[in-house]
């Protein structure tokens, strides 16, 4: 695969206050990702990973190292635009997308500024809200949707600049399950029918189990990568660090450290059924276990 976008010792420091030297946030992280893929980005907070995020889109600029976009350097001044298009950036709060009283509109102010013309801005935006299932929610006022709803409306923003990549921020910090399952369901799926690379940062590690790949970052640094049931492994480190691993891999965990005989790199509910289901049958306690509940 193609490295998309690519990291090269980057550090990072924010703006020092007054007679005080800037604190460096990113201490030579490295890293690559691959076009089409679909990685986790975890991390604590103050971990470092939302500053990486935002490195990513040239938002930030690295104070030292390199970051490039399918080839083209983040420092360049004159790419940043270009960069933009190809990376689009969904933060926490929707509300802070949110720019027009009309979701079409709203959804039209990117290709707007990018100078698309009128009639593929009307295609990109019909096209957009199909893809994140709210075209029927064309005509609505954003203010009155869900909090899934309207997360799903700034990411169909993001696709109307047709992006090669998509990084989102903690998209799901602020919704209910339901909003969370919905957005999940439509990153997963722009990733899967449109090849659409994805970069997602979140602290629910069971989000992070269906990635391709995992990448953990702690005090500014890589702490780990690798598919997802390697980095889950890894319990001890993790929680070391602060960091939690997916509920079905902590039980599995758990029940080693008591004795029970159990595989290593249980990720889900279903996994974790088929693991237990042969010896609480062989033990005599249960005929079926049912993994909906």
């Amino acid at each position: 695969m193609d490295h998309y976008i690519k990291a090269e010792d980057v550090t990072f420091s924010y703006e020092a206050q007054e007679n005080e030297k800037a604190p460096e946030v990113l201490h030579g992280v490295s890293l690559n990702i691959h076009k089409g893929e679909f990685v986790a980005l975890l991390g604590h907070n103050g971990s470092g990973k939302s500053t990486m995020a935002k490195e990513f889109n040239a938002m930030l600029l690295p104070s030292g190292g390199k970051v490039y976009v399918d080839g083209l350097d983040t420092l360049d001044d004159a790419l940043k635009i270009e960069i933009r298009q190809r990376v689009g950036l969904v933060l926490q709060n929707p509300d802070n997308q949110l720019v027009a009283s009309i979701v079409e509109e709203d959804v039209a102010f990117g290709p707007e500024n990018l100078g698309v013309s009128p009639p593929e801005i009307r295609k990109r935006v019909d096209d957009a809200l199909k893809a994140v299932d709210m075209y029927d929610y064309r005509m609505h006022a954003p203010y009155k949707l869900s909090g899934g709803q309207k997360q799903r409306i700034a990411i169909a923003g993001i696709i109307a600049m047709q992006p090669d990549c998509i990084v989102l921020d903690e998209p799901t910090a602020m919704l209910d399950p339901r909003g969370r399952d919905e957005v999940l369901e439509t990153i997963h799926r722009l990733n899967r029918e449109k090849g659409i690379t994805i970069v997602l940062i979140t602290h629910y590690m069971d989000e992070a189990a269906g990635a391709d790949r995992v990448i953990v970052m702690d005090d500014g640094q890589i702490l780990t990568q690798g598919s997802p049931r390697q980095v889950f492994s890894q319990v001890e480190l993790l929680q070391a660090h602060q960091l939690d691993v997916p509920q079905s891999t902590e039980l599995i965990y758990r029940l080693k450290g008591e004795g029970v005989p159990l595989p290593d790199g249980i990720l889900n509910i279903e996994e974790c059924v088929s693991a237990l289901e042969p010896l609480l049958k062989q033990s005599g306690n249960i005929g079926e276990i049912d993994a909906s509940h």
